[in-house]
């Protein structure tokens, strides 16, 4: 079996996955949602201090299959580096005491693997990441070749959702919230700007988009600087409506191009339906089949680092424990391979 534990953000997860078959023994994650919601958003120092007390807590559960570990995995990298030190830290530790091998993973592969947990992977294969940090597509030749085809310019998708939603004086995360709200809004209420709808590049950008909202939300406010819940509806609505538009037409660039007939959507964001819907019609003009993840393995966890170790174990890419780091700031261009 391999451990894996994911700590890249502010979610302490741990999982344990049988290499043969790669069934999902255990899988625990412990969200933070709630003490980081009075802030509007994550706060690194909060969210390491969390793991700290998380982790250990998690992995006391996992003690019954120490017998049977055959490597520890770890995401480290990319994301917060106070986090994903506390994920190492415990992965280096356990890797040296049991004598076993540790796996690095990519976050963002990591994200891609969690469409093949407890199933096989099905490569080559187009994806859309839409998360908090990362909008990309990417083409999946294989475990050690990926390449980005189109990334953020600015704002990932994840991210605008979360700030949209704080304008308005909302919760956190936004994403859940500003979905909920759009399906009694009126999407064609307001017209916000495509981003890049007359551009060729193949890219994406929603600093615009977020100060169109920002401006909106203004305008909205009554004497008192509230919005009402109906404007609250019909901003969210609007503004979905815009970033799906966005995502639909780079993608369909980018469908033209390629002739990889399997496209899949992963990331936190990617549990947003009404973008999941604009996708299916997509797929459904380029004559591609769309793979989507399971809600409960949308948001970041430890199930699918495990999977994502199964076969970089067959593939012996094991990372020395002394050497092992924390990578939190490489920029992602077009062309890049992960």
């Amino acid at each position: 079996m391999i451990l894996s534990i994911e700590s890249s953000c502010d979610d302490s997860s741990i999982a344990i996955t049988t290499i043969a078959n790669k069934k999902l023994i255990f899988h625990k994650k412990i969200s933070q949602e709630q003490e980081h919601s009075r802030y509007g958003g994550v706060v690194p120092e909060l969210a390491s201090r969390l793991h700290a007390v998380a982790l250990p807590q998690i992995l006391e559960e996992c003690k019954e299959y120490f017998p049977h570990l055959k490597a520890i995995a770890v995401t480290n990298q990319p994301g917060l580096g106070v986090t994903l030190l506390e994920g190492i830290a415990m992965a280096k530790t356990l890797s040296i005491l049991l004598e076993i091998p540790l796996i690095a993973v990519h976050h963002l592969k990591a994200h891609i693997y969690s469409l093949f947990i407890e199933k096989d992977s099905i490569i080559p294969l187009l994806v859309l990441l839409i998360s908090g940090g990362h909008t990309q597509v990417i083409r999946v030749e294989s475990l050690g070749r990926m390449e980005i085809l189109a990334t953020s310019m600015d704002d990932s998708v994840g991210e605008s959702f979360d700030k949209c939603a704080k304008m308005m004086g909302l919760g956190y995360p936004g994403g859940p919230i500003v979905e909920k709200l759009a399906k009694d809004g009126d999407e064609d209420r307001f017209d916000f700007p495509v981003p890049l709808r007359n551009s060729p590049l193949i890219a994406f950008s929603l600093s615009g988009l977020k100060n169109a909202v920002r401006l909106q939300v203004e305008k909205c406010r009554d004497e008192s600087g509230d919005i009402s819940l109906q404007d609250q509806r019909d901003i969210s609505a609007s503004f979905q409506k815009a970033v799906k538009l966005h995502l639909l037409q780079k993608s369909k660039k980018i469908f033209a191009k390629e002739s990889i007939s399997d496209f899949a959507i992963v990331g936190g964001a990617s549990a947003n339906r009404y973008i999941r819907d604009g996708y299916l019609k997509l797929c459904r003009e380029f004559g591609k089949r769309l793979h989507s993840v399971p809600l409960e393995y949308c948001s970041d966890n430890a199930a699918m680092v495990g999977r994502y170790a199964i076969d970089a174990y067959h593939n012996g890419d094991f990372t020395d424990p002394n050497e092992i780091d924390v990578v939190t700031t490489k920029k992602y261009d077009n062309g890049t391979l992960l």
